[in-house]
């Protein structure tokens, strides 16, 4: 089913570009009817990262909603999330993140998130897509059924306590120095809060937010400025959420990245400890490296690979009874707690497994030794290059080689002419290989 709007994470493109005051307008609307279900007064929770564009498109979806009779509370920067838990702890009728994550300032987007908490299934997202284009306005309130808006400023505290009661009850971080980074973004004030409620030593960057600076030059997209500063305060660790905190990234004490691979393998052997391991199995997608496939094996785990995207995750952990899943980006979710990824908590799971371990990070968040994987992405104008016979053969001779030393991933992307090209294996010089004829063969393809 093809869809105008919606993307693999909601409505996102560039502020008055693609995403504009008429189209949250529309999608306030069109939202508002289709969750308007019983004869209870309905209503609505909006939360926005930290961008400049984010105050045009709260008020056109306030607009939006309360032209067909929904009440709209408004949270203010909170992380994606928060968004998430309180729709469902509000008993709000549907929730809306204004946020494009982690791209850059002048791109912004629209999430939507159903009663439950969760992402909206394709088909709901299709009725909303119709309505959006339909003319609606015989179908808007009468003038005393109009909606009100309010701010609701008790939020924060809210998540905050939601984030530290994931985590037993006595649990402390005393004398753990910590340095998180907040991507100038959604999690600015909570993520230190909840961080020093717990008892650590707190060092923060990246929470200083004009509008602009969202995840420039600092998050989980650039943990460069992250790693220097766990250097220069000689910090435990280092946390690096994205601009809507749904993603998180570790520094270790020497400065060196953890991925959500190794996060993933961290969370799982602890629920696994204590029990609390729904099946013995985590999800990660098709991008996860083959080394965190193979040491779940040796742990007698197993690896479910679903499509790029959290909600791939999500759903397959939703349908097959899996509490623990994520993406080698960050997208942890620890379905126990979170309808959605959720940075902070994620981090806080790992926070948690440092201190009972009482090891330093670079040990406890090194759980395997990742295969050397590379990635090369060819553009191309149009066509569809991966139907071609020359990348058809190309491919062949290419996992041919690799045998059952590796694995090759060709996929194109979801947001751009581009054809992504991955390969993994033991020998690094043989994926090397492989990858550059693969990606040879698609560029002549492409030509």
């Amino acid at each position: 089913m093809a869809r105008k709007y919606f993307g693999t994470d909601g409505i996102r493109g560039r502020a008055n570009g693609v995403i504009t005051p008429d189209l949250a307008l529309r999608v306030g609307m069109a939202a508002g009817m289709v969750f308007q279900r019983g004869e209870h007064r309905h209503r609505v929770v909006i939360g926005k990262d930290t961008r400049l564009s984010g105050y045009m498109i709260e008020n056109a979806l306030v607009a939006g909603f309360t032209s067909v009779g929904m009440d709209v509370l408004l949270l203010g920067p909170m992380p994606t999330p928060a968004v998430a838990m309180l729709t469902h702890s509000m008993r709000a009728d549907i929730g809306v993140m204004i946020s494009a994550s982690h791209n850059p300032f002048d791109d912004n987007g629209i999430k939507l998130f159903g009663p439950d908490g969760y992402k909206l299934s394709d088909a709901i997202e299709h009725e909303i897509e119709e309505l959006m284009d339909a003319d609606l306005s015989s179908r808007l309130a009468k003038p005393a059924d109009i909606g009100r808006a309010k701010r609701i400023e008790s939020v924060h505290a809210r998540y905050i306590e939601f984030a530290k009661r994931t985590l037993p009850r006595n649990q402390s971080f005393d004398g753990i120095r910590v340095v998180v980074d907040c991507a100038n973004g959604a999690a600015y004030r909570v993520a230190p809060e909840t961080l020093w409620e717990l008892g650590c030593d707190v060092v923060t960057i990246g929470a200083d937010p004009d509008g602009f600076n969202i995840n420039r030059e600092v998050g989980s997209t650039a943990p460069e400025a992250l790693a220097a500063k766990v250097r220069e305060v000689r910090a435990d660790i280092g946390i690096a959420l994205d601009g809507d905190a749904d993603r998180v990234l570790i520094v270790d004490e020497k400065g060196h990245l953890v991925d959500g691979d190794q996060l993933m393998a961290v969370v799982a052997e602890s629920f696994k400890h204590d029990g609390r391991l729904a099946r013995d199995g985590v999800v990660a997608t098709v991008m996860s490296n083959l080394g965190l496939e193979r040491h779940f094996q040796s742990l007698g785990l197993s690896l479910e690979r679903t499509p790029v995207g959290d909600r791939y995750v999500l759903e397959h952990m939703r349908a097959h009874g899996f509490n623990v899943g994520g993406e080698q980006s960050g997208h942890i979710i620890l379905s126990d707690y979170s309808t959605t990824g959720d940075g902070l908590v994620a981090a806080l799971q790992v926070l948690a497994v440092v201190q009972r371990l009482g090891r330093p990070v670079s040990e406890v968040c090194h759980r395997f030794d990742p295969l050397p994987q590379i990635l090369k992405n060819v553009r191309y104008k149009t066509g569809r290059p991966l139907e071609s016979e020359i990348v058809i053969k190309a491919i062949a001779a290419a996992e041919e080689k690799l045998n059952s030393h590796g694995r090759l991933l060709i996929r194109p992307s979801g947001t751009e002419p581009v054809i992504r090209v991955m390969g993994e294996g033991d020998d690094r010089a043989l994926v090397e290989r492989v990858v550059d004829d693969v990606v040879e063969a698609v560029g002549l393809a492409a030509a």
